[in-house]
């Protein structure tokens, strides 16, 4: 089973009986004040918050968001990773994945409570992102001691996540924007940056390729209307000789041709 939260007595608010945009969660009843987030926090957490949102696993992701599990619960992670859904109000259950920032301030009872509450009702991974200190991310999952990583290291949750999160991209944006850059690439099928730079090569080529050859064949063509011109005799002036030899316009070769009286030699090179 997983870690209770404490056993306090029952408060007598319930859900229901706040509205989207009220600063308050709630836990078993009693009313916790959230108060505005700063310039770190915010900044930090939306870094985060799109790193999670485009893994092209995720259905759906928020910031804010309010979970209810039983009527005298509450809660708004951070960030949260939840299944596509279409409530109003209040999102049932918790979220498989939530997220926490804890910088300069933070009630650690109440994020100690949050994160038992969040776990005993079903989130497989609670991460808190600390801002203060070495930065580091504490994992807590259920019935299991928190782990803590840090730079260098990679969060992985297999099932909600495709790809593994660098600790560094939930609050380093330059790092954030490299795993946002590599989730996008992915959701239009390709594996990284490499993968486009290749095709757009490859592309490159075989477009060189078929503009050599159609090169090649208009310079046969014209080549042919000035063998034509001179097997019957027809004079052609210098200027003319050049715009013909330079001409890479099929159909204005063709109706040289076709002036030279040559129709079954047009009809051979152009049909």
């Amino acid at each position: 089973m997983a870690n209770r939260p404490s056993k306090d007595e029952q408060g007598p608010f319930h859900a229901d009986q706040l509205s989207d945009g009220d600063r308050y969660e709630l836990s078993k009843g009693h009313p916790i004040y959230c108060a505005p987030a700063g310039r770190e926090h915010a900044g930090r957490s939306l870094t985060g918050a799109a790193v999670l949102e485009t893994d092209p696993d995720v259905e759906w992701a928020g910031v804010d968001a309010g979970f209810s599990p039983d009527p005298g619960t509450l809660r708004a992670p951070d960030v949260a990773v939840a299944a596509a859904g279409g409530e109003q109000g209040w999102i049932p259950g918790v979220p498989p994945l939530a997220v926490e920032y804890a910088g300069p301030g933070q009630d650690e009872e109440d994020l100690r409570t949050k994160i038992a509450e969040l776990l005993y009702n079903g989130t497989r991974q609670v991460w808190v992102v600390r801002l203060v200190g070495p930065r580091r991310v504490e994992v807590h999952l259920p019935d299991q001691p928190a782990r803590v990583l840090g730079p260098g290291e990679l969060l992985t949750v297999p099932g909600i996540l495709r790809n593994p999160v660098p600790v560094e991209a939930l609050y380093d944006r330059e790092a954030g924007h490299r795993a946002v850059l590599r989730n996008l690439l992915q959701r239009e099928g390709y594996e990284g940056i490499d993968a486009i730079r290749e095709e757009g090569w490859s592309e490159g080529r075989e477009e060189g390729r078929s503009e050599g050859r159609e090169e090649g064949r208009s310079q046969g063509i014209a080549e042919s209307v000035l063998a034509v011109l001179a097997g019957r005799g027809l004079p052609v002036e210098d200027g003319v000789r050049s715009r013909i030899a330079s001409c890479r316009d099929p159909d204005q070769l063709k109706r040289w041709l076709l002036v030279a009286g040559r129709v079954e030699e047009a009809s051979r090179l152009f049909d």
